[in-house]
């Protein structure tokens, strides 16, 4: 009985050694991440570069000018945009945007399953989030470095902005071919509309244009957009969005 109790509280020692050792890692761990964050935040610029606007005493856009790097890109509220088409955005890039806290560990997890059992990539795994921090630092490199920097600026990005905020930003810098950035820029410049009064078969062909901008542009590969814009809104009907 005696021997019992020995072992017994030997296993107590060691399991609160272990235990105290781990809670040391963590608060070390923790520390060293916000200096980190503390030393290098990512580029989030308190106003984006957005294009000079002229609008009539309702409010209507007259005229915009472009931004000094040459594109079209319009600040857009979400108050600015149909509410259908975010919430196509949201199910069909980052579906569970609203719950993650920057990284979706499961489409992650997703992504790499199939990557090793179809030998490429399906799908990338990529959060809004993760894609804004592309967006505001881009790099030309598809490397896996250049995605892990990606998932830690999207971290960083969450502790820094809301999610309306989030949001707001790729839909004001998100690419829609040419020299059109932004959901409003591309719904004027492609239907001649604000984003507010888009239908569901133009807003599921915005929700497909950023991810190939180039080659998905409706005014040069109108089949090429015609066959993403309907992938988009097979997901949506098998989503039950639609």
């Amino acid at each position: 009985m005696r021997g019992g109790t020995v072992l017994s509280r030997k296993i107590l020692r060691r399991s609160a050694i272990a235990a105290a050792s781990l809670a040391g890692f963590v608060a070390l761990a923790a520390a060293t991440l916000w200096q980190l964050d503390r030393a290098f935040p990512p580029p989030l610029p308190a106003a984006l570069t957005v294009s000079t606007e002229v609008e009539d005493r309702d409010g209507q856009l007259l005229r915009a000018f472009a931004t000094p790097d040459g594109y079209w890109r319009l600040a857009t509220r979400l108050d600015q945009v149909d509410r259908q088409f975010v919430d196509m955005l949201v199910t069909y890039e980052d579906k569970r945007f609203w719950d993650h806290r920057g990284v979706d560990v499961l489409a992650l997890a997703r992504a790499a399953g199939q990557f090793v059992i179809n030998g490429r990539i399906v799908s990338g795994g990529s959060t809004l989030s993760m894609q804004l921090a592309r967006l505001s630092e881009p790099r030309d490199s598809r490397s896996f470095g250049s995605k892990l920097k990606q998932l830690l600026r999207a971290l960083q990005i969450e502790r820094r902005l809301s999610k309306r905020e989030i949001l707001e930003r790729y839909l004001t810098l998100a690419p829609y071919g040419g020299n059109l950035e932004g959901v409003r820029a591309a719904s004027l410049a492609y239907f001649g509309k604000e984003p507010k009064r888009l239908t569901v078969s133009e807003a599921a062909l915005l929700v497909a244009l950023p991810q190939l901008p180039e080659k998905r542009r409706p005014d040069r590969n109108l089949s090429i957009a015609h066959a993403a814009r309907d992938r988009v809104l097979t997901r949506m009907v098998a989503s039950g969005l639609l």
